[in-house]
């Protein structure tokens, strides 16, 4: 199963991967981090193929086959032809509008399988399963099926035939059966009914909230695809944004529970900032909220770089595939950095205050104490060192709570952050300039480069103009530069990594339009952009073999790449006149 051949449908509580085949290939239920009922993503090693652990439509000798989104929303339509010019077509969303006064998004997907044209003749196959446990008990209702064995129990209910459904009977299709499918709840009224009002309901609200947000005048498909997709990777019950919702591992394996829904804090500054562009305020204060509980439950604990979806503490895996706890510094920074905008943006209904601050203290507290101690990497090589990128993190922290701290009129605390911040940037300056390369290194004293050097002109630690951030950027290129990819590090080329980051390609791009190279950060921009699957979205990496979307699909760095990059590269409005 490859990614590239994946649409998503969600609602910012449940989503599910759908194949171009319309079937449902990934979907954890009821939430994004619970155990995935439908598993087939990993079926070529966890079941035989075409076993269990899917839901789809058989329908024979299909000549084509198309698969689209529906304007502007993430309702996925997949049409089939047989050679008999029979057409059919299913239309597959998650519930989301406003109901009484508040966004309904319950666990349920509805698929609506619609005849097109001629008489064509189905079958449905509902196999829900738990990653290589086997199916899942079943009762019968008059009108519904309850699979039972998971979190929770999982109901299908429909006005297709239930026997047709449990045998796995073929049947000619009318005119269209609905199927909803999520929490053992009987339905007030026909599936049909709640399907189509549903589906009206959730066209409505999507089509305005992209009214609303803002895009820019170039690559909007991109902008909007990418919007919905970051849209669809928040869990809106706490604001958390996940990484993504599936990851294929190197040997193919389904995991126990949804290991790609963690939230992981060096992603924040990132996400509020495209949200910010987006002008997406509802997203990204509900985001800076999940982010404040963060670090309010971290009191006097250490600050780690990753949580799940619930703000809960979680561990980081190990060689032996065992989770466990790990530090990097560059997460105090990355915090400070996401609630900044809070303590700033007069559209929030909640702008952050002194509370807040003094959390954020105990946070630049730890990067001052951190900045130059070892820490790993941000590529998970689990090697200790000194990383530059760690440190001007920890700088950022100080920086911005100096900053903070003069809108909150504390002069006193203003002073001392700056302070700190000052004596960070000199030693930073000091250790990680290497006067022989000409260029910043990865590491304190080192002889290498790596992709987080990028950063330091959206951290502001130098200015765009500087020599050396210059310098630093022609190192970068001329080294890591691998067609139309960056690698993230020196390491990287000599180990023959299999695959390398999105989110690197993406930092150099918005260097070089930094340093003025517009020409070549749009042409660059262009060519990831062709990388993107036939829906619009990308995965985390791409594979160095075969240039495949791989990792965690789909990607919120990427999709924040794309917003960032988009914004930043485009022409502007006014040059329409």
């Amino acid at each position: 199963m490859q990614l590239h051949d994946s649409g998503l449908v969600g609602n910012s509580r449940t989503s599910a991967l759908i194949d171009s085949h319309g079937r449902f290939v990934w979907w954890c239920f009821p939430v994004f981090d619970s155990q995935p009922l439908c598993n087939a993503l990993t079926s070529p090693c966890c079941q035989k193929a075409d076993e269990t652990g899917f839901i789809d439509v058989l329908f024979e000798k299909v000549r084509n086959k198309d698969q689209y989104y529906v304007r502007n929303t993430p309702i996925l339509v997949t049409r089939f032809a047989d050679n008999a010019h029979n057409v059919i077509e299913t239309v597959d969303f998650a519930p989301c509008y406003i109901q009484y006064g508040r966004l309904f998004t319950p666990p349920v997907i509805i698929r609506i399988i619609r005849k097109v044209a001629g008489r064509p003749r189905i079958a449905i196959r509902i196999r829900p399963t738990l990653a290589c446990e086997g199916s899942l008990q079943k009762t019968i209702g008059a009108n519904h099926i309850t699979f039972r064995g998971g979190e929770q129990d999982f109901r299908v209910t429909t006005d297709a035939s239930i026997t047709a459904l449990l045998e796995e009977q073929a049947f000619y299709l009318e005119d269209s059966i609905t199927l909803v499918m999520g929490l053992d709840q009987a339905l007030e009224t026909t599936p049909k009914v709640f399907g189509q009002s549903a589906y009206d309901a959730t066209a409505t609200y999507w089509h305005g909230w992209i009214h609303n947000i803002s895009i820019p005048l170039e690559w909007q498909d991109a902008v909007i695809r990418a919007a919905i997709t970051l849209r669809l990777n928040t869990f809106y019950d706490t604001g958390a944004i996940a990484a993504g919702h599936a990851l294929l591992d190197d040997n193919c394996q389904a995991p126990s529970r949804n290991i790609a829904s963690l939230s992981w804090v060096r992603d924040a500054c990132s996400v509020t900032g495209a949200l910010n562009r987006l002008g997406a305020t509802g997203t990204m204060e509900r985001y800076l909220r999940y982010l404040q509980n963060v670090i309010a439950d971290a009191n006097g604990l250490p600050f780690q770089p990753v949580y799940d979806i619930h703000h809960r503490t979680v561990v980081s895996k190990n060689d032996d595939g065992i989770w466990e706890n790990l530090e990097r510094h560059d997460s105090y920074g990355a915090a400070v950095l996401a609630c900044t905008q809070a303590f700033f943006d007069e559209r929030l209904y909640h702008p952050a205050d002194r509370t807040v601050f003094e959390q954020l203290e105990r946070l630049g507290e730890m990067a001052f104490e951190k900045y130059r101690q070892p820490d790993l990497d941000i590529w998970g090589y689990g090697e200790t060192a000194i990383h530059t990128y760690s440190s001007m993190m920890c700088w950022a922290a100080c920086d911005r709570l100096s900053h903070i701290a003069l809108k909150l009129d504390l002069a006193t605390s203003a002073k001392e952050w700056a302070q700190r911040a000052t004596v960070i940037h000199e030693k930073i300056i000091e250790n990680a300039w290497n006067p022989e390369l000409q260029a910043f290194t990865a590491t304190w004293n080192g002889n290498t480069v790596d992709a987080s050097l990028l950063r330091m002109i959206d951290l502001h630690f130098l200015p765009a103009d500087d020599e050396r951030v210059i310098n630093t950027i022609d190192r970068i290129t001329a080294v890591l530069l691998q067609g139309d990819f960056l690698a993230c590090d020196e390491k990287t080329l000599t180990a023959h990594q299999e695959k390398q980051p999105f989110i690197c390609t993406f930092w150099w791009i918005l260097a070089l339009h930094a340093i003025g190279r517009k020409e070549q950060a749009r042409e660059a921009f262009e060519r990831i952009l062709s990388y993107r699957n036939y829906l619009g979205m990308l995965s985390s990496c791409v594979s160095c073999e075969d240039r495949s979307l791989t990792g965690v699909f789909p990607s919120t760095s990427a999709m924040v790449g794309i917003i960032q990059c988009a914004v930043a590269l485009s022409k502007p409005w006014t040059s329409l006149y």
